[in-house]
């Protein structure tokens, strides 16, 4: 569909979008006439899915994913089995660009509890341009038995997320060894950082590193990796999105290269969940003037994201503000997220209604809330990749936002340049 068809059919079969554009008359559209998408208001009532006002249609025959997160707290995103089929049909179309033929692919994606990256990346392979040998693994493989496998099999392509990646790469050091025999590692859902490349490199020192292309199970396809991105830059993925960069408090339209703002995308192949102005929670700059599969590149999670990835899981806004309600009777905090050595330190600051003793059992028991019953967070933690620290602060100690004067809910200090700056084998 083009937009106008995109915006009519939402209009007229999704009860959300018929209410969200009640103030635009039927004309021919434009991205910018359209209001960018508020998530909470989007994502309402998205638990009971025979009533969410978002779908165009009863979502019967369907794919039901999940966004991460427990199972409680993660959203739903529906495709049509047609929308899925062409969109990793297109994916592995671009993830050709990644593979040589003869490739031996391990599979160490994430697979089960409606996890979708797997299951796209299996998909995918089946439609690279090349002949390809996948082997399916997925992320719940024992190490040992990976290492005989690539040993006895010949796998030289290693796709996963950085976490497992990062943990295989930390088991192949341990035992003071390296693995030369793989070429590529492909990875997604998280950015890699200088210090993270160089435990890859050490442990793969002749892997080339390459994103295997950026989406999410909510916007679906965004961007791909081609030979010509380094580190955190994408394509974008002309034949089913658009992309714009907008300013995070106006929501004006960026088209300057190097000037961050948030990302947001319009999906034109998703017609029972439609996507119209969504932002992904992800800030961006554009690396090229306006053009086909424009270049961009990802800078971190926005201020206004409704979300932050840790490892493969989410930790939503939302989640956070129910859970210091609940243990803490406060709604003001922050979460700043920054590198420390080699790991991902989450630093939860709240502000207690009064500065006394009883701040640090409640920041205890925060932890064990957000943390302390996830065991794929507390395995990072095992595995000196994540550090989450708890801490009552003054309300002076929170940063706003130097134009809006508003809190800032996430502040993302890690740096994103790195990435871009390492040098690939």
């Amino acid at each position: 569909m083009n937009l106008d068809e995109m915006v009519n059919y939402a209009r007229q079969h999704s009860p959300f979008y018929r209410q969200h554009y009640a103030h635009l008359a039927p004309s021919t559209y434009s991205l910018d006439l359209l209001p960018v998408l508020e998530e909470a208001q989007y994502w309402a009532g998205n638990e009971a899915l025979d009533t969410w006002p978002v779908l165009t249609g009863p979502a019967e025959d369907a794919l039901i994913y999940k966004t991460g997160g427990s199972t409680s707290r993660g959203k739903l995103a529906v495709f049509s089995r047609q929308e899925w089929q062409q969109m990793f049909t297109l994916f592995g179309q671009r993830i050709t660009q990644q593979l040589a033929p003869g490739d031996r692919v391990a599979n160490l994606f994430f697979a089960g509890d409606l996890y979708a990256s797997f299951l796209l990346v299996h998909e995918a392979l089946a439609h690279v341009q090349v002949t390809v040998r996948e082997f399916p693994f997925s992320g719940a493989v024992d190490f040992a038995t990976l290492d005989q496998a690539v040993e006895q099999h010949h796998i030289n392509v290693l796709a996963s997320v950085p976490a497992q990646l990062l943990r295989y790469a930390a088991h192949v050091l341990e035992a003071q060894r390296a693995v030369p025999q793989v070429s590529t590692l492909l990875y997604a859902g998280e950015s890699l950082f200088a210090d993270q490349l160089r435990t890859l490199q050490r442990a793969f020192p002749n892997a080339r590193i390459a994103s295997i292309g950026y989406a999410c199970v909510d916007a679906g396809l965004i961007g791909f990796s081609a030979r010509d991105c380094v580190l955190g830059e994408h394509r974008v993925f002309d034949e089913q999105v658009r992309v714009q960069i907008v300013d995070e408090q106006t929501h004006d339209t960026i088209e300057d290269c190097d000037r961050p703002g948030l990302l947001v995308v319009t999906n034109l192949n998703r017609t029972l969940m439609p996507l119209l102005r969504y932002p992904v929670g992800d800030r961006a700059c554009w690396r090229e003037p306006p053009g086909p599969q424009r270049k961009f590149a990802l800078l971190g999670r926005s201020a206004q994201s409704q979300r932050v990835h840790i490892g493969v899981r989410s930790l939503f806004m939302s989640q956070l503000d129910e859970v210091l309600l609940r243990l803490a009777g406060t709604s003001q905090w922050q979460l700043r997220v920054e590198r420390f050595g080699s790991l991902d330190r989450f630093i939860l600051n709240w502000v207690p209604e009064a500065a006394d003793s009883t701040a640090r059992p409640v920041e205890q028991a925060l932890w064990e809330e957000l943390v302390g019953s996830d065991r794929e967070l507390l395995q990072l933690i095992d595995d000196g990749q994540l550090q989450f620290e708890v801490r009552a602060c003054k309300a002076s100690q929170l940063s706003l936002h130097p134009r809006s004067g508003k809190l800032r809910r996430i502040i993302d200090l890690r740096d994103y340049g790195a990435q871009c700056r390492e040098r690939q084998p």
